[in-house]
């Protein structure tokens, strides 16, 4: 689409077929949609991006579920282990834009058989890594964010062109369950593996294992969709412009940068969160003296058990109510979408609060609170890409993507992790004096 083009990236590209049946597809009859998808087919896909989708986030979380046996293993601090996730983030938001060109120019489909490939044979790779080489794990953990850049900022757009309206929506959110369950199954799958086995290094041998599976999945169930044919305008209506083109009409787009600027304050929590809460809570619990620190090669990884239980459900719940609470009020304003979206910031913040406060007096509250923040911060995750894809043109989506998630991920999650690791390493050098029996008199000296 030109610039001069009377309609810009903030119109709705939606079209007036109904939310019934696919237009073309007669009951007992399998037809192509628009899209140059059937039916069946478009379902299939949703479930093989999603089952890619979760797999991304198991690998993206199981090296916090071994994080302490992880800094156990090779003698390093909070601030350097805090690295592992920021160095991923950087790759991953650094590549994102490069992805993002690619996939609004060319085959999306091969481009995420190349990335989850390469995705898979980094992470096993990583698996291997010596004792006296963390440097190699920071490496490998750096190159993962490869793989995810190029699935990441193209699957959502392959959904845009298969669904529109309500339909989309509820594909989205289908889709974004796994980020939670994905993030949770991590934790589990992780402190599980490592249980087992008597060894961290087979928790990241998982997933590529998984990986192969969605790599042939992908290669024979998915079809590559026509972009824009399920909406108003095709792609065969809309004029291609350069990068740098698409980049200017998106800055002036406030639905697109709002959304944007507010998607990365919930990067910036849960980027910490996701990386410290269980060794957070495993250390609350060596404060209460209910778990003995870790002195041997194998640390208590329960805590990363239970995290990945109640991320995973409160992801469920999360997702589930923000779409169902945005549909709802989509018939009285609007701006139902942004209003759930703040809605579940503003409550989630208090929450998260007083799971940190009361961690040092009650593991039960601490779970309790964690539980129902977690459930308000995951209200945003399907509505902010509903947002992003029925406010920018179908030619322009996969770099609208990108481009949220280097601007979130730079100001978010690529910092935090390393941020909160140095400053409870100030905390601790500073603030130690000893109490009871020798140990600490606060919370956030253990932590």
């Amino acid at each position: 689409m030109s610039l001069s083009d009377p309609v810009g990236d903030t119109t709705h590209f939606l079209s007036d077929d109904s939310e019934g049946e696919e237009p073309g597809v007669r009951p007992g009859q399998e037809e192509e949609s628009p899209s140059g998808v059937s039916v069946n087919r478009a379902r299939l896909t949703v479930a093989v991006l999603f089952y890619i989708n979760l797999l991304n986030y198991m690998d993206r979380f199981t090296v916090a579920g071994v994080l302490p046996d992880i800094e156990n293993y090779f003698g390093i601090s909070d601030g350097n282990s805090g690295l592992l996730q920021t160095v991923f983030v950087c790759s991953y938001m650094l590549l994102a834009p490069c992805f993002g060109y690619l996939g609004d120019r060319y085959n999306r489909k091969w481009i995420m058989l190349v990335g989850i490939s390469f995705w898979s044979l980094v992470t096993l790779a990583s698996s291997y890594t010596p004792k006296n080489s963390f440097w190699a794990l920071l490496l490998t953990r750096g190159l993962v964010g490869v793989g995810e850049a190029s699935y990441s900022t193209i699957a959502p757009t392959i959904i845009a062109d298969l669904y529109v309206k309500e339909k989309r929506t509820v594909m989205l959110s289908v889709f974004y369950f796994a980020i939670p369950v994905g993030s949770g199954l991590g934790y589990i799958v992780g402190s599980s593996v490592d249980k087992l086995a008597g060894d961290w290094h087979w928790a990241l041998r998982v997933t590529p294992g998984l990986g192969l599976l969605a790599v042939l999945m992908l290669l024979f169930v998915v079809k590559e969709p026509k972009r824009g044919g399920v909406e108003a305008r095709p792609e065969h209506q809309l004029q291609r412009t350069s990068w740098l083109a698409d980049m200017k009409s998106l800055s002036r787009n406030w639905s697109f940068m709002l959304s944007t600027f507010g998607f990365t304050a919930v990067a910036f929590v849960t980027g910490s969160l996701a990386l410290w809460a269980p060794t957070f809570l495993y250390r609350a619990g060596i404060f209460t003296g209910e778990k003995p620190p870790c002195v041997s090669a194998n640390c208590d990884n329960s805590d990363s058990l239970y995290f990945g239980i109640v991320t995973c459900v409160t992801g469920v719940l999360g997702v589930t109510s923000g779409m169902l609470v945005s549909r709802s009020l989509r018939k009285r304003t609007q701006r139902a979408d942004p209003l759930v979206c703040a809605a579940g910031l503003l409550l989630s913040a208090p929450f998260l609060f007083l799971a940190i406060v009361f961690a040092q007096s009650s593991t039960v509250a601490t779970y309790v609170f964690i539980f129902l923040g977690e459930t308000f911060l995951s209200m945003n995750w399907a509505i902010v890409a509903d947002i992003l894809l029925y406010v920018v043109v179908p030619t322009r989506r996969s770099t609208a993507a990108a481009f949220q998630i280097v601007l979130s991920h730079c100001l978010g999650d690529a910092g935090s992790p390393y941020l909160i690791g140095v400053v409870r390493q100030q905390m601790t050098s500073q603030l130690w004096f000893p109490g009871a029996a020798g140990r600490p008199r606060c919370l956030y000296q253990v932590f």
